[in-house]
């Protein structure tokens, strides 16, 4: 490892650092908490991108299926929905399974024809009648149950920390869906591809109430450090903390975002270990001469379509385990804050800036990018101000300065991004 390397590291270190002493150190330990959870999600598309060239754009669905897990995993199941409306999902469910059953079993038993095509036609048809009339009644009884607080199903109220592994499942299964359908599309129309389909994933998420309440989110969900106020009616903590000079109120907050932070790190540390075993070992060799020359790998007799599919879904599991760690550290589901422009696009500059194929590259850039993401708001305000402040407070550019601060982030990241495709074209951590 080269001197540069931990040297970047503690750069960022000091970054956070030195948000704790101007800031304040809860705002500190609770950006260090998202880096740490963006540089999960930046591990995961380095594998798909840095070993293997496949263009993921739609890294915010699986990021979400991870949140979605953590409601339907640890939120205290609502008895008074499932009992309006759970048979009739699960007879829903059934009809479900056996339309597409049957409708296979017509399609490959009968002979190439109009007879093959008109009867798979009519079952699928069929049976989406008979789905409806259950499922349609079912989710409105549902979602009629206390709309204000519930109108959804809840979870199985198991562990928060279940719902991690669960989360990687859950967006694992999803990968394989799509990947069987979209990895044999060219590099351009793969991330179109899986673009519209993390589009797709989003809307089910928001507009099926029955499911996670939609736009109304999902808040209460349990978590797997102490609550600050049973620290603070703690007097073992109370007195362990007022005798390092601090009040209950600012010890507890430190102490589950530390917490969380332990959390967090290990996940981070078990991840990247497993990446750089899997980058040093044959599959990971076999993986980069997939990357720089797939007809070359396939003569060789190299299964390409497997090894994209497996590449693929390994990694989407890894953005799932990051979301169902986020929506865990914020306590809540909000549907409304998947978006690709802060779990796509942030993804893809993570990976640019820190460097492709570098495990460390993508941590390091997982880690700055969310940083200035969050504090060049804080940072700009400062310039701005010392750079107006010769107008005088009522003074319509300055005013106009200082406003505009607030729609800095878009540019400031474009300004990274362009800085480093100039002058580190291979990341801050190049690839060896």
């Amino acid at each position: 490892m080269r001197i540069r390397d931990p040297a970047m590291f503690a750069f960022a270190a000091l970054l956070i650092a030195a948000v704790g002493f101007a800031q304040s150190w809860n705002v500190a330990l609770a950006i260090l908490n998202m880096c740490l959870v963006s540089a999960i999600v930046a591990l995961g598309v380095n594998l798909q991108w840095g070993y293997a060239g496949l263009f993921n754009f739609g890294i915010v669905g699986f990021v979400a299926l991870g949140g979605v897990a953590t409601v339907l995993v640890s939120a205290p199941p609502v008895e008074d929905a499932w009992r309006a409306g759970g048979s009739g999902l699960a007879f829903a469910a059934l009809i479900g399974l056996a339309t597409f059953v049957c409708a296979g079993i017509a399609f490959f038993k009968l002979r190439r024809g109009r007879v093959r095509a008109l009867g798979t036609a009519a079952i699928l048809l069929i049976g989406l009648f008979l789905y409806r009339s259950f499922f349609d009644p079912a989710v409105e009884a549902i979602e009629s149950i206390e709309p204000a607080r519930f109108g959804f199903l809840g979870g199985f109220g198991l562990p928060v920390l279940v719902a991690w592994p669960v989360g990687a499942l859950l967006a694992a299964g999803a990968a394989y869906l799509i990947g069987k359908v979209a990895l044999g599309l060219r590099t351009d129309y793969l991330a179109i591809a899986t673009l519209s389909i993390a589009e797709i994933i989003i809307a089910v998420i928001k507009n099926e109430d029955w499911l996670t309440r939609g736009v109304k989110n999902v808040i209460g969900l349990p978590r797997p450090v102490p609550y600050e106020i049973d620290l603070q009616n703690s007097d073992e903590f109370v007195s362990a903390a007022n005798s390092i000079g601090l009040d209950a109120a600012t010890a507890s907050s430190l102490f589950v975002k530390i917490s969380y932070g332990g959390l967090f790190l290990v996940v981070l540390l078990a991840l990247y270990a497993l990446s750089q075993l899997a980058l040093n070992s044959p599959w990971g060799r076999m993986m980069r001469a997939i990357r720089d020359d797939e007809n070359a790998a396939e003569a060789l007799g190299k299964d390409v379509s497997g090894r994209h599919l497996q590449v693929f879904v390994i990694g989407s599991a890894i953005c799932g385990l990051a979301g169902a760690m986020m929506t865990t550290l914020e306590g809540q589901l909000t549907p409304g804050q998947y978006n690709p422009l802060r779990f796509t696009f942030l993804a893809w500059v993570m990976v640019i800036v820190g460097g492709a194929g570098s495990n460390r590259g993508a941590i390091l850039g997982g880690i700055l990018v969310w940083f200035f993401w969050i504090e060049v708001e804080y940072i700009g305000a400062i310039l701005a101000d010392s750079l107006t402040f010769w107008l005088g407070e009522g003074s319509a550019l300055r005013m106009h300065v200082m406003e505009s601060v607030a729609y800095m982030r878009l540019p400031t990241m474009g300004l990274i991004l362009l800085l480093m495709l100039r002058f580190y074209p291979r990341g801050l951590i190049p690839e060896k």
